[in-house]
């Protein structure tokens, strides 16, 4: 499934669920096993969200520091071959949650209905 993450400010945020559920989690937003059909971050909430989001990169970072792409000794992964990891998945989240708290916007989701 999809989530779209809204603002008044940027284009809209599509993401699978399961990053999405992990990228909320991190910002602070608590759930069972299954994402709200909708939730919202408040002017409030988004620089705590946005701390927690870049912790959470930060930890990914440091956890997969010294993967196999480092070893010279093995043929370099081609761009379209690697892994995207969290601070690629995260940034356009990031980046609306950083224009909305500028703006004095809120940032809402929802759960897309199909394509």
């Amino acid at each position: 499934m999809l989530i779209t993450f809204h603002s008044k400010v940027v284009a809209e945020v599509l993401m699978l669920t399961d990053h999405a559920g992990v990228l909320l989690q991190a910002a602070g937003k608590s759930f069972g096993d299954k994402i709200p059909e909708r939730g919202v971050f408040t002017l409030e909430q988004l620089q705590p969200a946005i701390d927690g989001i870049e912790r959470a990169i930060d930890e990914y970072q440091r956890a997969h520091e010294g993967s196999e792409e480092d070893d010279v000794d093995k043929a370099p992964v081609p761009p379209m071959a690697r892994m995207v990891g969290m601070k690629e998945r995260a940034f356009p989240l990031l980046d609306m949650m950083r224009q909305s708290l500028a703006a004095g916007a809120e940032v809402t989701w929802e759960v897309s209905r199909g394509w």
